[in-house]
């Protein structure tokens, strides 16, 4: 069990070697010039000028010298600094992840407390009309993008109902009543899509197993219907959804970034935003890379939470 969470682990570290190699040098090809969001515009034409600058922050160099000295920065919690604000990037990474962070949480933890016993429930009423309604919207959910789910929230409950804030956000400090009310919209904007994946997957994966021989036996010796479903059927049929749930979340995080923004949310997602409209080239670079690391870290998390849901699997590595 050790040796396997050690392989692991080191398999994380060279990934992320990788990974933020790769978005370090696919940041810095993207078009334009760093260098012009730490100048004024009148003082862009001065070529000696802007050659002073390239030195002063090393752009000149290589880029793998410039990638290994990001590296021993970063190791150390230095992530650079703004070239719009001057400010480090990570002090205000810092200050805005937790917001993201607690609207991802919101969101998944929302969509498996409802998804979880949709799944169990259409998977044992496989064919009947229950099965049929649920699927039906579970596909609706599926068809509709988050920012449209977004908008129709927004008019139904904030424009028309005034039960939620259309915008803005109240940090848990503020006290938890506020806080829920800012995040209750968005969180749902992007439960929907993933509760209606969840549900299909786990109903797909409760019909397979509902009909093995194991459960045909605990029907046999007159066990509850309830108990041979959580007890029985569910865990086993949580592999898949542990899988999805994590490989979700790249996708998850691409949908946090938009409802941020159609939100007002002072999260990472609309900080990225602003830095790709005032070309703040260190900002990018940074917020990119701690998604990247994130999206990594999580999907090393699902490996080890499949030996905890399924025991063969520690037996087989």
């Amino acid at each position: 069990m050790s040796k396997m969470i050690a392989g692991r682990l080191t398999r994380l570290v060279l990934t992320l070697l990788v990974v933020t190699f790769i978005t370090f040098i696919s940041t810095n090809l993207l078009p334009g010039d760093s260098v012009n969001a730490l100048i004024p515009i009148e003082a862009q034409q001065d070529r000696e000028f802007v050659e002073q600058i390239r030195e002063e922050w090393g752009l000149n160099d290589p880029m793998v010298v410039r990638y290994g000295r990001w590296l021993g920065d970063a190791v150390q919690g230095d992530l650079g600094r703004s070239l719009v604000t001057g400010q480090p990037v990570t002090d205000e990474i810092t200050h805005r992840l937790p917001i993201t962070l607690e609207l991802m949480a919101v969101a998944i933890g929302l969509a498996l407390l409802i998804a979880v016993p949709l799944g169990v429930f259409t998977g044992y009423r496989e064919g009947r009309r229950s099965d049929r309604v649920i699927s039906g919207l579970a596909q609706a959910g599926l068809s509709l993008p988050g920012f449209v789910i977004g908008l129709i929230l927004i008019y139904v409950f904030a424009l028309r109902l005034h039960w939620f804030p259309a915008v803005g956000w109240n940090r848990l400090s503020d006290g938890l009543g506020p806080n829920l009310k800012t995040v209750a919209l968005p969180a749902l904007s992007l439960a929907v899509i993933e509760i209606a994946v969840y549900t299909r997957v786990l109903r797909s994966d409760m019909i397979a197993t509902l009909k093995e021989n194991y459960i045909l036996s605990a029907r046999a010796k007159g066990l509850t219907n309830r108990f041979i479903l959580f007890r029985h059927g569910l865990r086993p049929s949580l592999l898949t959804l542990v899988t999805v749930v994590g490989l979700n979340i790249g996708l998850l995080i691409g949908g946090t970034l938009v409802i941020e923004y159609l939100f007002a949310i002072p999260g990472i997602g609309k900080r990225l935003f602003s830095a790709i409209q005032q070309r703040d080239f260190m900002m990018i670079q940074a917020i990119t890379i701690v998604i990247t690391v994130f999206y990594v870290f999580i999907n090393t998390i699902t490996d080890l939470v499949y030996m905890v849901v399924d025991p063969r699997i520690r037996k087989t590595n």
